[in-house]
Order: C-alpha cells, then structure tokens, then sequence
C-alpha cells in the first residue's frame, strides 16, 4: 500500500547474513519503546534531573566515533568516572540505547561521570581488531581531557562494558597491559562475552551456529577466534586492575564471565563477584527491570569501595 513504512525485522531473528545486509543498509534498529529517550527517562525517575550531557565526536582509527558525556554536579562527588562502551553483539548498538544511555544518566547522578563511547560494527566488512581500536582510543581521549570533561584526574578513569562492549573493555586492558600504557583505575565488565562460546569458557567453536558464528563474525577469521585480545577469557588475567564481574542468574552467557572472575583471582588480582538474581542477558538495556536498578547500585558501591 502507497506511503506505509517497512517494518523493520527483528534482527535476532534472522540468519547472520541477512542480518549483517540489513544492518549495513540501515545501520541500526530503531528502539520501539516510547519511554527510553533521555527526556522521558527523567519523568520516569527524577533523581536523574539534574544530569547534563555533551554529545562528543572521537577522532579513531576507523573515522569519528560518537561519545557522550553525563554529569551531575548537583551529586555528591565519587571521586571517579567511568569510560563505559555498550553492547549489541559487535554487530549493533549506540549510544542512545538504555545500556549506554540510561546506565550513565544513573551512574552520574550517583556521582560517578561517564563517558559513553560508540566504536564501529562488524558488518560482515569489518571485523577484530577495528572496534578494539576505537575503544582505545576513546580511552586514550578520555585520559586527555579526564578533568575537563568528567571533572576527576586521569588516575580516577575506570573502564567498562556491557556484553561485546565488557569484551571490548577487557580487550583493551589486556592491549593496554602489554604495550605498557596507563591501565585504568579498575574495570566493570557487565554479563561480559570473553570467549568465542560464552557458554563454555576455553573453547573455540567451529562458528557456524550461534554465539560461535557472531564471535567468528567478530574475530574475522578461525585463527582469530583463538586470539586472547579479541577474547580476553583465552588469555592472562595477571595485571589487570581491580575488577569486578557481574553476570545474570539466567544468562547463557554466565560460565564466560564467571571463569574470567575464577582466572583473575587464580592470577593474584583484585576481583569481585556479582550475581543478579532472577535476571538474564541485558537486563540493564530494561529501566524497568528490577535487577538493573540492583546492578547500578552494585556497581557504584563496588566503585565507592576502592578509596
């Protein structure tokens, strides 16, 4: 019928391939939900009021990536501030999704300043270590302009992530690690997907079939998905800053996250724990989901705890 729009598919839905096509025609799904958008999130919880953000462009090595800084200066100072990258399978996600969005918009009204950042897709095209790159060069910004945008020094500067984005987060640590840079203050990694098959820790799935044929997506190649940068839970944990691990009651995700928290405690370092009960994968991407509000509370009495 003349002038109806095309719905959009539901990408979880469709073969990778198909997926991959429509997300480089479109470059991302549209979030139906009419309460997520800044404004509303506000009326929905009015502790949030006095957050103010800064749309950002970060020069990186694939071209300028979107960022977005929050503060509240009405909040009782932590002391810190979080560089946080969001999720979305390596394939999706931005910045105005509720893991990136609402996530930072409560973090800083607790006092805790955010950076979010955005990094490019793997679209069938572009594959590891390209979104690494441009996390760390969002961090590499953050480091440079820590006081001027988050009002803390650059020593305070944590890092962060959400699913592919706690990927990205620990990847650059362990990139950061071995070329001797500054490593951040401490790491929050949140339902991470540190192994080509999140559900089984240490092994490399033939990546034909689900999470196996996204991390070979990811990775770009079968050798790729034995690299420990592109899969921080297949490498060393030693040096790694104070961490700490949430993952979800229900996540099939879960064994990847729990193992990294086994490995970096076996390796001597500074790591936490946090299950969220009766929660799954990306319950944070969900502002009414109990369990998000218990994760962000975690994670900021996590963070409270290191001075």
């Amino acid at each position: 019928m003349s002038g109806e729009t095309e719905a959009e598919p539901d990408i979880r839905e469709l073969p990778l391939a198909e997926a991959l096509a429509w997300l480089r025609e479109h470059r991302d799904i549209a979030d139906p939900r009419p309460d997520i958008d800044t404004a509303a999130l506000k009326r929905r919880f009015p502790r949030l009021a006095n957050v103010t953000t800064l749309d950002l462009a970060i020069d990186a090595p694939n071209g300028r990536q979107p960022a977005r800084a929050y503060r509240d200066d009405t909040a009782h100072p932590s002391g810190s501030a979080l560089v946080w990258v969001h999720g979305g399978a390596f394939i999706g996600g931005n910045l105005d999704m509720p893991e990136s969005n609402w996530v930072a918009l409560e973090l800083a009204a607790r006092g805790f300043p955010v950076l979010a950042v955005d990094y490019v897709k793997c679209l069938g095209d572009v594959h590891f270590p390209a979104p690494s790159d441009d996390v760390i060069a969002a961090w590499h910004f953050a480091l440079g302009n820590s006081s001027e945008l988050l009002g803390v020094e650059a020593d305070r500067l944590l890092l962060g992530g959400a699913s592919a984005g706690g990927n990205l987060a620990a990847g650059a640590v362990a990139r950061l690690r071995d070329a001797g840079e500054p490593l951040p203050a401490a790491l929050v990694l949140v339902y991470p997907a540190l192994d080509p098959d999140g559900g089984r820790p240490g092994t490399i799935p033939d990546g034909t079939a689900g999470f196996g044929e996204l991390s070979l997506n990811f990775a770009g190649s079968s050798e790729a998905l034995r690299d420990p940068y592109a899969f921080p839970g297949l490498g060393s944990a030693e040096g790694f800053p104070p961490t700490l691990v949430v993952v979800c009651e229900h996540d099939r995700l879960r064994p990847s996250g729990e193992a990294f928290f086994a490995k970096l405690r076996a390796e001597g370092g500074d790591a936490s724990l946090h299950v969220e009960p009766d929660a799954d994968h990306a319950h944070i991407n969900e502002p009414s989901h109990p369990g998000a509000h218990r994760t962000l509370d975690a994670i900021a009495a996590w963070v409270a705890g290191r001075h």
